[in-house]
């Protein structure tokens, strides 16, 4: 019985071990690819889609819009795709939230181009993919920092090499975006293993 139970304990402190050295591993991916410096003069930008509670970006939206918006002044020659669908509690798409933001903010219409289908952040990318002009090369993915290590993976999946431009994830909800990240890069993994 003793057998048993250090054979047990043995185990568990195994698969505790392992954990945390993963969940190290994708932390430090995470902090990488959101803290790599961002490139001047892209030929556009996709911003992915979050949360609208009606028609008002969620903050974590917010935070993307207005580094997108930012980046769009200082580089007038970018454009940007706004890639969301509609989900949930939502009014208008994902897509319309984030163009209202950027128009009030001061970006021309004429740069901004509307991708409102996606609900998923494969989604986002493959319609967003449809949508770059023949003669825009150089991309950047604007997302919350959290997300943009998988974002540029998923990119790649799609034969777009792409940057980043990491937004602020709100405070509120860290933990609980940092365990759901944790999961989607666990699924990601072996989606592409099985593919």
């Amino acid at each position: 019985m003793k057998v048993k139970k250090r054979t047990g304990m043995k185990i568990l402190i195994a698969v505790i071990l392992a954990g945390s050295v993963y969940t190290a591993f994708l932390h430090t991916k995470i902090y990488t690819y959101s803290h790599r410096e961002v490139s001047k003069g892209a030929d556009y930008l996709i911003i992915l889609g979050a949360r609208v509670k009606g028609t008002v970006p969620s903050l974590a939206l917010k935070h993307r819009i207005d580094e997108a918006a930012d980046y769009l002044k200082d580089n007038p020659k970018t454009i940007v795709i706004v890639s969301g669908g509609k989900g949930p509690g939502e009014d208008i798409t994902e897509a319309e939230a984030m163009q209202t933001d950027l128009i009030a903010q001061g970006i021309a219409t004429s740069r901004i181009i509307l991708e409102d289908r996606s609900t998923t952040t494969d989604e986002n990318i493959h319609f967003s993919k449809q949508l770059i002009p023949a003669d825009k090369e150089k991309g950047l993915l604007v997302t919350n920092d959290f997300h943009i290590y998988r974002a540029i993976k998923i990119a790649e999946q799609y034969d777009l090499e792409m940057g980043g431009i990491p937004a602020k994830t709100p405070e509120v909800i860290l933990v609980k975006t940092y365990v759901r990240e944790y999961m989607a890069i666990t699924k990601f993994y072996l989606w592409s293993l099985f593919k």
